[in-house]
């Protein structure tokens, strides 16, 4: 039997080595990402994965050379849940899949324990969201985080209303996640360092509670000017409609959880205008609004719907880190941590430079509060 043997002229045979070559030469960086996909956060999750795959995607039409070499990055999101064994779970999944760094979690509560995982092996992460000192107090030179922590962000809440608001008699709720529980201790500190006003009332219920009559029947009872809630929009939502149905018309203040452009839908309505007060954990001053607003027209063109919250941050987060490996000249973790420890850049956010504990220095917050459903800019403060 013959034997027909393909022929390939020499300079086909020639391109095709040097078209391998060339993908052979692209080095692939994994950057994961952890956020509630599912669950009663899966907007807020969704949010912060989409601004990651904003920053990928820019990475990627550049075109980026580390180290010599062409690189591709890819994105590993993973789904928490806002559950921490769930966290925990996608941060060893991401360690055995041999990421070279990691952006999130979304929450206090399941970013803190993952924060040992990915510190054990050694990979660097930035959260874009969670605020608890814990976080970067834990001594770990892996954790980062772009956003103010609790103590500046419950204590100017708790500051602005007694100095601002007047608040004389106060009623909080936390739902007992580390998030929750760490804003309301810090906003109680404020409250009561600023002098003048009374805790009347200190209640607890849970990230996943929706009837909230008996905590808020005997909050009404002490008649509070204020109700502070440390928690997320989804729970601070019908909370909000329940207290409207109770007729207690205090105002309702509460941490960036709830601080979303999604409260007045989960509240079905329900709130008065320049009733609710909350601060998220960041903000631009004048000089880079137009970066911002830029970047939410880019965000709405691309997924057709606003950013919710920290999608800005995520993206800040992320080019940070492509950063840091660039300017080291290795995306392998122990190479860019150093230098991802000294960044000192410009983001959408405002500046990102880092003290030593891995907090963002100079952080800014930002109060709202909302008027005919939609958030209103109060101001920008430090």
């Amino acid at each position: 039997m013959q034997i027909k043997h393909k022929f390939i002229p020499l300079a086909g045979a020639v391109a095709f080595a040097l078209t391998g070559l060339a993908h052979a030469q692209v080095q692939i960086i994994k950057i994961g990402h952890v956020a509630p996909i599912s669950g009663n956060q899966a907007h807020l999750g969704k949010d912060n994965e989409n601004g990651a795959k904003m920053a990928i995607e820019e990475l990627n039409a550049k075109g980026v050379t580390i180290g010599g070499k062409k690189v591709k990055f890819e994105l590993l999101a993973e789904d928490d849940g806002a559950d921490p064994k769930q966290g925990t779970a996608a941060a060893q999944k991401l360690v055995d899949a041999k990421v070279n760094g990691v952006i999130g979690h979304l929450n206090s509560g399941t970013t803190i324990p993952a924060s040992k995982i990915y510190h054990d092996a050694g990979i660097p992460q930035i959260s874009p969201s969670a605020t608890n000192p814990t976080y970067t107090k834990q001594g770990y030179k892996t954790a980062f985080r772009v956003v103010a922590n609790d103590g500046q962000l419950g204590g100017t809440l708790g500051r602005y209303a007694v100095n601002t608001l007047k608040a004389q008699r106060i009623a909080v709720i936390d739902d007992r996640s580390a998030y929750g529980q760490g804003v309301a201790e810090e906003f109680v500190k404020g409250a009561k360092k600023s002098g003048g006003a009374q805790i009347v009332a200190q209640e607890f219920t849970n990230p996943n509670a929706t009837d909230f009559n008996a905590i808020l029947t005997k909050i009404k009872s002490k008649k509070p000017d204020v109700v502070f809630f440390g928690g997320m929009d989804a729970v601070a939502g019908p909370m909000l409609r329940q207290m409207k149905q109770l007729g207690l018309n205090a105002k309702f203040m509460g941490g960036d959880g709830m601080c979303t452009e999604a409260l007045n839908t989960l509240s079905g309505g329900a709130m008065a205008d320049g009733q609710v007060i909350c601060a998220e954990a960041g903000g631009v001053e004048e000089s880079q609004k137009k970066v911002m607003d830029d970047f939410r027209a880019n965000y709405k063109k691309k997924f057709g719907v606003e950013v919710q919250i920290y999608a800005p941050y995520v993206y800040d987060a992320v080019m940070t880190m492509a950063d840091a490996m660039v300017k080291a000249g290795s995306a392998e973790p122990a190479k860019y941590l150093p230098v991802l420890a000294k960044t000192n850049r410009k983001g959408v956010t405002g500046n990102i430079v880092f003290d030593e504990k891995g907090d963002i220095k100079d952080a800014t917050l930002t109060l709202y509060t909302y008027k005919a459903g939609k958030r209103d800019l109060l101001a920008v403060v430090k």
